[in-house]
């Protein structure tokens, strides 16, 4: 094996997560950048209820964008201990052990979404006149689920392998190539709603099959004898650290739609200005996921070479790094906020929805940091195998937030919708550091083998 693959082991802690960490947030940035083209060009191509349909589409197809990283993540902390152990046998059956079960939980999924998704987003309270078009975008969506598991999956075994460039630049012909297509489908051919659905999936049904290629190719560099595809075993183990992670993973946008059914009872212009505050939020989110997957496979392929010390140093450069894009991000929300509203709305954008898309990113501009030390720490004992305790305050910070906006917005209004996100991002970090601070997360591999 190669030093440049050995580099989370072997370099010094902040460097190995910042050339690790840096391709995803990249990738990451330019997924975000075609779900925030899909937005913005019905916005302003089409019209602010088609803006507040895509909108209210997204936290209930968030979710199955978490089950997806969340699995692969999960799936990806036993690839990252066998490669770091060399037991390449190992690691090749879990990783198409992997590649089966999610292919078949994806269809599965798929089908669900089909069959009730129009039911959810009417119990969403959806505005009427927004459910059609809503139900139009998810109906496609839904049709690409696989191609979107499948992506998701292979981008989390490439960074097993410490190859989190290459899932980078599949993600920037897709997300160009994603951007091109809304625009001509929905300006050219005036499909709308419609159009932009169709190209996310086409985008990303090449760039899935383009990066299984190429994976194929990479994995016979490790050779090993003839293996099998699929072990029970491999799955059983992939589960117990996939589920809680698919849980955290999800826990924010299960929390996100259960707010967004808040959301809608004031109207689709407010929905509007929300959902285009959104999209702003989650490329806001982008570095502190990134930071917190690097440190969950940097501890892994670390703890798996049993240097567990370099864990320890790995978590205090991570939230370095946070610092660091909290800054930045701080920044340019309380500065562009004006900007960035009209660039989705633009002439087509009423008061209500400007002004609430902007109140949005005024007050969370200040809060990143806080999800960002989540993250972190959540990465850390993910990476470790640790789930029981992190998992509990992903569901307290679930819980804060939905009770604080359910509550409390239709008494004393929309605002109070983003001021429980940041008491729930405290909650989350607060348990899962205390957890960190006992230690046990060290034992928890030696003892699982």
């Amino acid at each position: 094996m190669s030093e440049r693959n050995d580099y989370l082991i072997e370099k010094n802690p902040l460097s190995a997560l910042t050339i690790f960490a840096l391709p995803m947030i990249v990738g990451n940035l330019f997924q975000q950048t075609y779900t925030m083209a899909d937005s913005a060009i019905v916005g302003r191509y089409v019209s602010e209820q088609a803006l507040a349909a895509v909108g209210a589409s997204y936290s209930f197809t968030n979710i199955f964008i978490w089950i997806a990283a969340g699995g692969g993540i999960g799936a990806s902390v036993i690839v990252s201990r066998y490669f770091g152990a060399k037991q390449y046998e190992k690691m090749k059956l879990a990783v198409f052990t992997s590649f089966l079960s999610f292919l078949v939980i994806s269809i599965a999924l798929g089908g669900v979404g089909l069959l009730f998704g129009r039911r959810i987003m009417m119990a969403l309270n959806t505005p009427a006149d927004v459910l059609d078009l809503a139900t139009t975008y998810l109906n496609i969506y839904f049709l690409g689920l696989p191609f979107l598991f499948m992506y998701n999956i292979l981008s989390s075994m490439f960074n097993a392998l410490g190859k989190s460039r290459i899932p980078l630049y599949f993600l920037i012909f897709s997300s160009v190539f994603n951007v091109i297509l809304d625009y001509i489908l929905v300006t050219s051919f005036d499909m709308g709603v419609a159009g932009v659905a169709w190209a996310t999936l086409i985008a990303q049904g090449i760039s899935a099959v383009l990066s299984y290629l190429v994976f194929l190719r990479t994995l016979r560099k490790f050779s090993v004898t003839r293996t099998a595809v699929f072990s029970g075993r491999e799955l059983a183990a992939m589960a117990k650290i996939a589920l809680p992670s698919i849980l955290q993973q999800s826990t924010v946008s299960i929390g996100m739609m259960l707010v967004q059914s808040v959301v809608n009872r004031f109207g689709s212009e407010a929905l509007a200005g929300f959902s285009a505050a959104s999209r702003i939020e989650s490329i806001c989110v982008v570095p502190m996921v990134a930071v917190g997957n690097a440190l969950s496979s940097y501890t892994a392929q670390n703890i798996g070479a049993g240097k567990k010390d370099r864990v320890v140093t790995g978590y205090h450069a991570a939230n370095e790094l946070v610092v660091v894009c909290a800054v930045i991000i701080c920044f340019a929300l309380e500065t562009f906020n004006h900007g960035i509203t009209t660039f989705f709305l633009a002439d087509n954008g009423t008061p209500t929805a400007i002004a609430t898309g902007e109140n949005y990113m005024i007050f969370m501009g200040w809060f990143f940091g806080l999800i960002g030390f989540k993250m972190a720490v959540d990465g850390l004992l993910r990476g470790a195998g640790d789930m029981k305790m992190s998992t509990v305050a992903n569901l307290a910070n679930l819980s804060v937030r939905v009770a604080v906006a359910m509550i409390f917005a239709p008494i004393y209004g929309i605002a109070l919708v983003w001021y429980a996100v940041p008491i729930g991002w405290f909650v989350n970090w607060l348990i899962s550091f205390l957890q960190y601070r006992t230690g046990k997360w060290k034992e928890i591999y030696s003892a699982s083998r």
